[in-house]
């Protein structure tokens, strides 16, 4: 359960526990924006090594009708457009961890921001924090021109994926879309337009179709890709984790500002799971499933619901 009350009902003081309006009025209280999430997170990061990865996640609501924040959105899981809230993760990862440094809520109806406009957001944001990336992954949906540009200027390296419709040119001879052009197995260089020059190679994914990615890095090699185009599945990795683990899509709060401070507190809780596991060696699952036992133990040594002998 992840609701006010439940939270105070288990509450270790039972006599002198807050009620569950405390709670609620925690919620609506927070300030909601990720600062408190960058305090925990800073000291765990290295700013000038790494990757940050960019990507967005639906946090299925189907039987919201009333909930703030909640709107349709394609489901990577479901592979279908569904009803839920739409979270915009920025996670540094070094191959080792997974940690949430920044996120934003799609709500274009009420903030007028697009996911570009979050995207953007959080770049500057996480310059502004001191970082130097190694690189910035990121998938198509995030490849347009404006944030390519504005890595550019920061002068960071960049490896995304471009749709199969996205022009090039080889020579400058003219624009044809890089579907219909020859991209050997160890890329080649092409010019993007609106960009300029950009290194792209074609590889084949899991469904069998042809995926494209381009880079920034001139110099970069088919391995090397290869490698980083693991850290965007860290991303991923960690999208369901916090499904799976925190409760953020269990939240039954009304009010936009107590859901999305639920959700900035289920991610916090995700960050202690993730440095549990960097220094135990203890999985989420473990943990989680550790504190569950516990609580078992407890119960089935002093039970309190019980069935008379029928003798």
């Amino acid at each position: 359960m992840f609701s006010s009350v439940e939270a105070s009902q288990t509450h270790p003081a039972e006599e002198q526990a807050p009620a569950h309006d405390a709670y609620t009025r925690l919620l609506k209280r927070l300030p909601p924006d990720s600062q408190a999430l960058w305090q925990e997170v800073n000291p765990l990061v290295n700013l000038t090594q790494g990757v940050l990865v960019i990507d967005d996640s639906t946090l299925d609501k189907p039987y919201a009708s009333q909930m703030a924040l909640v709107s349709r959105h394609w489901s990577g899981k479901h592979h279908a457009v569904v009803q839920g809230i739409n979270l915009i993760s920025l996670v540094w990862t070094d191959r080792e961890c997974r940690l949430p440094c920044d996120f934003r809520l799609y709500n274009k109806a009420e903030d007028g921001l697009s996911k570009n406009d979050h995207f953007q957001h959080m770049i500057e944001q996480a310059k502004q924090r001191g970082f130097e990336p190694e690189l910035v992954v990121f998938d198509s949906w995030y490849s347009g021109l404006p944030n390519l540009k504005l890595l550019r200027s920061l002068k960071w390296h960049w490896l995304t994926q471009l749709k199969s419709n996205r022009e090039v040119s080889i020579d400058r001879s003219g624009n044809r879309a890089i579907s219909e052009i020859f991209i050997p197995v160890q890329g080649c260089l092409v010019h993007l337009k609106g960009y300029g020059w950009v290194k792209v190679f074609r590889t084949v994914g899991t469904n069998g179709d042809a995926e494209y990615w381009a880079t920034s890095r001139l110099d970069m090699t088919i391995e090397q890709a290869a490698f980083h185009a693991l850290d965007a599945w860290q991303i991923e990795v960690y999208h369901r984790g916090l499904k799976q683990f925190t409760g953020v899509e269990r939240g039954q709060y009304r009010l936009q500002v107590s859901q999305r401070n639920h959700i900035g507190l289920a991610i916090r809780a995700f960050v202690r799971l993730e440095v549990h596991r960097l220094r135990t060696g203890i999985s989420w699952f473990d943990a989680k499933t550790g504190i569950i036992r516990s609580a078992m133990r407890l119960y089935l040594a002093h039970p309190t619901i019980t069935l008379g002998s029928t003798a």
